[in-house]
């Protein structure tokens, strides 16, 4: 296993933790000076390695899922932390996909000439060390760790504590990807340890770590928003609404409901809330009750009146992020209350619309000012992979620097190449 795991280090924690800094730095350089092709080959050989260990991955996986389940945890829990082969072999493939994406790095992005013949190129660069602290889904340290190396920044991962068995296995099949490239191992690191208080150590690393990503429910947020010393990129939950419009087709809209909720209820591109036009609520509900009956629906009282055993819906329902089988239900009169609806719930995630009336769509995706709004599709099509970026780090939600879903691309900052001739500034 990756010898610089936390456990295996000596020391105080708070030693141990600026030494995973420091070395992630060093790894940083020599992983930005790195060409393509190796920190390509690193995570196809990475990818082999998490084929070759899937038996071992699993049984560290099945530890972890079953110390998780004495300890009582939902069903949602412990869904987003088990892994089986199938999911593994996703994993691997993401790798691959993201080995064979465009280089993040060295793009030139603009270029202009002063009029005293100076030539400046403004080009993609790394970012550094980027800290990673997410919550029991295995999968993001591979992801993140494949993204980073991709653009060429190294990164300390800090995975939650019922994962951790899991986390140690990914973490080695990173390293033998960087060490068959040539690569430094340092780079992809894990912070071995089920002590919060390296969290908080983390965000106070100013000297080592460029940016902090968390990835978890509101109470990570909230510790990382507090706390933080160091730039972060938020990714915060998913309270995503569906909006079935006037002039939605009823078949599509029943079919994008149900998968936008049932598909995984667990993940973040869940919908939590579907929001029904009243010019056709008495049509879509009972047929949308009807395909979601394996779905607790808890509704307003225009939704209750039309499907009667439907739960009362209460106010802290419109801003819950259930990530189980239970849905609330609201029904608006019109277009520009759906919109005020969805604007004062949302957490600024996924939001959608079905509707056939195209002005009205795009009224919707303008108004709602979230990271990321659909039309006439699945709010779980709100994810890397399936924008085409082979995995994400996360799903930014704020407004600075990156926004929606996080790849190789989203990960890099840009620095200025001067290209003079004996110029000097009068």
């Amino acid at each position: 296993m990756n010898t610089t795991t936390l456990e295996r280090a000596e020391g105080s924690i708070e030693t141990i933790v600026a030494d995973l800094g420091a070395r992630a730095k060093a790894a940083a350089q020599g992983l930005a000076m790195a060409s393509a092709e190796q920190r390509n080959l690193a995570l196809t050989w990475a990818a082999e390695a998490l084929r070759a260990n899937m038996n071992e991955l699993l049984r560290a996986n099945a530890q972890d899922v079953a110390a998780v389940k004495d300890s009582g945890k939902d069903a949602a829990f412990v869904d987003r932390l088990t892994l089986n082969a199938e999911r593994v072999a996703g994993m691997a493939d993401a790798l691959d996909a993201i080995a064979a994406q465009d280089d993040p790095l060295g793009r030139t992005l603009a270029t202009f000439e002063r009029p005293n013949g100076l030539k400046i190129e403004r080009v993609s660069v790394p970012i550094g060390v980027i800290a990673m602290i997410y919550e029991s889904r295995p999968n993001v340290g591979s992801d993140a760790g494949a993204l980073c190396i991709k653009s060429g920044n190294a990164v300390i991962l800090r995975g939650g504590s019922e994962s951790l068995r899991s986390s140690r296995v990914i973490v080695d099949c990173m390293a033998q990807g960087l060490r068959a490239a040539g690569l430094p191992q340092d780079a992809v690191q894990l912070v071995d340890t089920r002590d919060r208080a390296a969290v908080k150590l983390l965000l106070h690393s100013t000297e080592t770590v460029d940016l902090v990503i968390p990835r978890g429910g509101r109470g990570l947020v909230s510790l990382v928003q507090k706390e933080a010393r160091v730039p972060t990129l938020l990714h915060l939950d998913g309270n995503n609404h569906t909006y079935i419009h006037a002039s939605a087709d009823i078949e599509k809209a029943v079919g994008i409901v149900q998968n936008a909720k049932m598909r995984r209820t667990g993940i973040c591109g869940a919908t939590e809330c579907v929001v029904i036009d009243a010019a056709i609520a008495d049509r879509v509900l009972p047929q949308l009750a009807q395909a979601l009956h394996d779905c607790e629906l808890r509704g307003d009282a225009a939704a209750c009146g039309i499907v009667p055993d439907m739960i009362a819906a209460r106010d802290e329902d419109w801003d819950t992020e259930y990530l189980s089988n239970i849905m609330s239900v609201r029904i608006v009169d019109g277009l520009e209350q759906g919109i005020a609806f969805v604007q004062a719930h949302s957490s600024g995630h996924t939001d959608a619309i079905v509707a056939e009336d195209v002005s009205a769509a795009r009224r919707f995706m303008t108004a709602v000012d979230s990271a990321v709004v659909m039309h006439n599709a699945s709010t779980q099509f709100s994810d890397g992979g399936e924008f085409g970026m082979g995995a994400e780090i996360g799903i930014a939600t704020g407004k600075m620097h990156a926004r929606g879903p996080v790849g190789a691309e989203q990960l890099t900052s840009f620095k200025y190449f001067v290209h003079g001739d004996g110029q000097k500034r009068p």
